[in-house]
């Protein structure tokens, strides 16, 4: 299946949803288990989220291009939206705790703000990426191996 699905959304919370069903069908039809399948639709939401909340701050002010494709072993989803420029070296990795095995998790009020959606996003895929161009907007690539 190379066919490249792709389609456009209004850039509002309540659209995340109907996003998330778009690629994890697309995930199915490419043969990901449902954990893949599961992890692609929370890398997505934090994705489309972040667009919303960071590139357009705020809901209806631009729309949301999502588009998957299967190559090789390969699911890969691109996100593109026309909101600010995002430099993914510009935010702080999160302040996460090591913790030992086992141990029960650090106290949210702990755990600095900033970072943490990218982290997701980086512990749920096997590849992140993204580029930005001023004339084309923001492009975040997501791979997901089916393993």
């Amino acid at each position: 299946m190379a066919d490249k699905h792709v389609h456009t959304f209004p850039g509002r919370y309540d659209e995340i949803q109907r996003i998330c069903q778009f690629v994890a069908d697309g995930a199915a039809a490419c043969g990901l288990d449902a954990t893949a399948v599961f992890h692609i639709e929370l890398a997505c939401d934090e994705a489309c989220t972040n667009v919303i909340e960071h590139a357009y701050g705020g809901e209806d002010l631009g729309s949301i291009r999502v588009g998957w494709h299967c190559v090789g072993d390969a699911f890969i989803i691109t996100i593109h939206d026309n909101g600010r420029s995002f430099d993914p070296d510009a935010v702080p990795k999160p302040s996460l705790p090591d913790l030992p095995e086992g141990a029960p998790p650090p106290d949210i009020d702990d755990v600095k703000v900033g970072g943490l959606g990218i982290h997701f996003m980086e512990q749920l895929m096997d590849e992140i990426s993204f580029s930005f161009d001023g004339d084309a907007g923001n492009t975040l690539t997501l791979v997901k191996k089916n393993v």
